[in-house]
C-alpha cells in the first residue's frame, strides 16, 4: 500500500510502500540507543506480516529482488485464525504465543510446506491441520490449547527460518533483516538471533509493527535517491516493492 510523504513545503511528494517501510524500520533506533551496525547489502529481507509473507534480495537501497512470497495465507493470517480455532483472541500472533510458552512444540506433528524448488510459501495446509486435529479432539472433550498453539508456532518458525536461511545461502547475502509484525514473534526472533552464520536486523518490538518511523525512515532514502512522485499519486493497495 502507498503511503504519501510531504516532506515539507515546496519540496517534492515522496510515496512510500508499506513494505518498504517495514524494512526501513531496521535502519531507525532512538536517540537514548547506542546506534547498530547499519545493514549491509547484499541483504536477504524476510517480510512477514498479516497480509504479507515474502522473501526479497536487496542488492542496495531501494533495490529488491524478490525471490518468492506466500500462495495462500500470510504468516500473521494463519496465526489469526489458528489462533480463532483453538479459542484464543485477537490478534492471534501475541494470543498465540503467550499459550505456546507453557506448551509442547512437539506434541502434534504438524506439516510444513516446503515447496521445495521455490522461495514460496504456503500456510493453508498447516491451518488446515490444525483445524481437523482440533475436531478430532473436541470429541474427546479435551482441547490442549498450549501443546496446539506450541506445536502450530514450531512449524511456522521453522519453515520460515529454514527456506530464509537456505536463500541466504544461495542468492549470496551477507545479511539478513526480518521485519513486519510476525517480527515481533519471540520464537521466530529467538530462532535467527541464536544462528552465528549471518548477521541479522530484527527492529524492536516498538517498530514491527505498523507506526509512522518506519515510514519517514523509508521516505528519508526515497528523497535522498531523488525517487519523488507527481501530485496526483493514489493508493495501490498491490503496489510490488520492485
Amino acid at each position: 500500500m502507498a503511503k504519501g510523504l510531504a516532506l515539507g513545503t515546496g519540496l517534492p511528494l515522496v510515496g512510500v510502500n508499506h513494505l518498504e517501510g517495514h524494512i526501513y524500520s531496521a535502519w531507525v533506533y532512538n536517540a537514548s540507543d547506542t546506534p547498530s551496525p547499519e545493514p549491509e547489502f547484499p541483504l536477504l529481507a524476510l517480510l512477514v506480516s498479516g497480509g504479507h509473507t515474502e522473501l526479497n534480495l536487496m542488492e542496495g537501497h531501494l533495490k529488491y529482488q524478490r525471490l518468492g512470497a506466500t500462495l495462500d495465507d500470510a504468516a500473521g493470517e494463519a496465526f489469526d485464525k489458528v489462533a480463532r480455532t483453538i479459542g484464543l483472541g485477537y490478534p492471534g500472533g501475541p494470543a498465540i504465543q503467550q499459550a505456546a510458552e507453557g506448551g509442547d512444540p512437539h506434541r502434534f506433528s504438524f506439516p510444513r510446506a516446503w515447496l521445495e524448488g521455490t522461495w514460496n510459501f504456503s500456510f493453508s495446509g498447516l491451518k488446515t491441520a490444525v483445524l481437523r486435529e482440533v475436531r478430532e479432539l473436541e470429541k474427546s472433550g479435551d482441547l490442549p490449547v498450549a501443546d496446539l498453539a506450541a506445536s502450530f508456532q514450531a512449524a511456522v518458525v521453522e519453515v520460515l527460518y529454514e527456506k530464509t536461511m537456505a536463500a541466504a545461502r544461495q542468492f549470496g547475502a551477507k545479511q539478513l533483516l526480518v521485519a513486519g509484525g510476525v517480527s515481533a514473534n519471540q520464537a521466530l526472533r529467538q530462532a535467527f538471533l541464536s544462528q552465528d552464520e549471518f548477521a541479522v536486523h530484527i527492529p524492536p518490538l516498538s517498530l514491527c509493527t505498523d507506526n509512522a518511523a518506519m515510514i519517514a525512515a523509508a521516505g528519508y532514502y526515497r528523497f535522498a535517491h531523488h525517487f519523488h512522485d507527481e501530485l496526483n499519486i493514489d493508493v495501490q493497495p498491490t503496489w510490488p516493492l520492485s
